[in-house]
């Protein structure tokens, strides 16, 4: 699958990265890593593309990125929507979760999780049709699950 591909540039800077974890993405970590989640392997810090994406399984097709405060002003959000629909243009799903909502309720977080593996998962093999899963940050509006 094309969106397996990976420069070594990506690689070095992903190892780089799970090196010096955010609070947040330890305590998803500890609930993902070793298959722990309902059975599915995730990756961390993993290389998309030219994109390292914080979480990822790919049985799934399944990536979660944690966004800290920053992501919240104007130029980081059309960043993350534009890095959010090349992966999609890639057959990946893309899940969003602030920071304080990871440490502070993690239990929810977990849930749209379990959602979006049990429940609205798409076949490996099925593309995911045009205009579906659109970037609305902090809305479950156009079928894109945000927290």
């Amino acid at each position: 699958m094309r969106y397996l591909r990976r420069d070594s540039i990506s690689v070095d800077r992903s190892r780089k990265l799970r090196r010096e974890q955010t609070a947040a993405e330890k305590r998803i970590w500890s609930r993902l890593r070793g298959k722990r989640f309902l059975g599915y392997k995730f990756r961390r810090q993993h290389a998309i593309g030219t994109y390292i994406v914080d979480f990822a399984c790919l049985r799934s097709r399944l990536v979660i990125e944690i966004d800290g405060d920053s992501h919240g002003e104007d130029h980081a959000a059309e960043l993350d929507g534009a890095r959010t629909a090349w992966l999609q243009t890639q057959g990946l799903r893309v899940l969003r979760f602030w920071n304080h909502s990871v440490i502070e309720d993690i239990d929810s977080v977990m849930e749209s999780v379990y959602y979006a593996l049990e429940c609205d998962a798409v076949p490996a093999h099925a593309p995911l049709p045009d205009g579906e899963r659109e970037f609305q940050r902090g809305s479950f509006a156009n079928k894109s699950i945000s927290a």
